[in-house]
């Protein structure tokens, strides 16, 4: 799959999720899907994608969610309950979409799907916390 012209965009990220990429992310109506094309350096000893990389993307995903959610606030991730549902294998392009499903003042609650081809591969919860942003000296 041509990724580019089924709307998904690249993205160059600085510090650790710049090492898990690279990151692609397309616009869907008010929400937002986030994607890795797996590649040789995501897989795990058996070949298939190494699961700190499937758990790396959805933590993206539902933190990045949360962010927006919070006014563009960072969002620190407090619990990531997740289960692995299928193995995926090299060249596999995998999809998370997310939502928010209840919210406190500075608590985010969020729930996530992975999926290859329409094919579910993780799913988790997460319970963010947005946080005020500090100024560095």
């Amino acid at each position: 799959m041509e990724l580019q012209a089924h709307g998904w965009k690249p993205h160059e990220l600085p510090g650790f999720m710049g090492l898990a990429g690279p990151l692609w992310s397309r616009r869907e109506g008010d929400d937002w899907a986030y994607g890795l094309q797996v590649q040789a350096q995501h897989l795990n000893p058996a070949r298939m994608l190494h699961g700190g990389a499937l758990l790396t993307l959805m933590d993206h995903a539902l933190s990045t969610i949360a962010w927006q959610a919070a006014g563009r606030q960072p969002c620190l991730t407090l619990q990531l309950d997740s289960h692995f549902l299928a193995g995926v294998g090299e060249g596999a392009f995998v999809e998370v979409r997310a939502r928010i499903t209840r919210r406190t003042r500075s608590l985010l609650f969020l729930q996530g799907l992975a999926s290859v081809d329409g094919a579910p591969v993780l799913q988790a919860q997460a319970i963010m916390k947005a946080v005020a942003q500090r100024s560095t000296p």
